[in-house]
């Protein structure tokens, strides 16, 4: 059921993308914020589970699986967007690629309520922010091809699903585990949203211009989760 909070912020950010397109500036502003609650959410949920037992080989395996598909899967959606954009206007491609980081965020949904609740709870939180931000993303670039408002909507709310079927599917198999299977999928949940955070929200929030403002939304972000965490303790 909080699968469907992250999955309403895509079609939210898909709907308003489609009528109003954020300029740049907000969209940094955005970047920043989201990497730094999702920074947050890694260092107080995770960190403490992955360290709790410290078991060194299940640790390095988990984190080594997740960098090796993190990056093997930018590689992959890269080559998908390059092969589309020859055949046609990089729609396909960009929709393909789109899907499979939603459902590697889904994935990752659900691998955090394998831990526990809570992890769960606050990881789905930071991860609603870094969702939206990619609704928007992908329907303003949709209404830039020249894509109809009706269309992009509904191909927005279709992606959405992709987060569903992969908290699903992480949540299902995931289930019950314990020991050095759970500090395998700790340390893989751990490296892979390290990930999220370096190589895709602040490298595309450092694609245009650095304000003092996008730079201190990293800090709030990572602030609040904070906050939340304490007031949830």
């Amino acid at each position: 059921m909080f699968t469907l909070i992250p999955v309403i912020a895509v079609i939210i950010g898909g709907i308003i993308s489609s009528y109003r397109p954020p300029g740049q500036g907000l969209r940094i502003i955005i970047q920043h914020f989201a990497a730094g609650v999702v920074f947050s959410a890694v260092a107080l949920q995770l960190l403490p589970e992955l360290v709790g037992e410290l078991r060194i080989v299940p640790i390095i395996f988990g984190f080594s699986l997740g960098v090796v598909l993190m990056i093997g899967l930018k590689r992959l959606i890269d080559k998908i967007g390059e092969s589309k954009k020859k055949k046609d206007d990089g729609s396909t491609g960009l929709l393909m690629a789109t899907g499979i980081d939603m459902f590697i965020d889904g994935l990752l949904v659900g691998v955090s309520f394998s831990v526990g609740v809570k992890q769960g709870v606050m990881i789905t939180i930071a991860l609603t922010i870094e969702l939206l931000l990619l609704g928007l993303s992908v329907a303003s670039s949709l209404i830039g091809r020249g894509v109809s408002r009706k269309r992009v909507i509904t191909t927005t709310a279709v992606l959405a699903l992709c987060v569903l079927a992969g908290a699903a599917l992480g949540g299902t198999l995931l289930e019950g585990l314990s020991g050095a299977a759970l500090e395998i999928v700790l340390a893989f949940a751990t490296s892979a949203f390290l990930y999220l955070v370096t190589e895709e929200l602040l490298v595309e929030a450092h694609k245009g211009p650095d304000t003092s403002l996008a730079t201190a939304m990293f800090f709030v972000g990572f602030l609040l989760m904070i906050v939340i965490e304490a007031s949830a303790s």
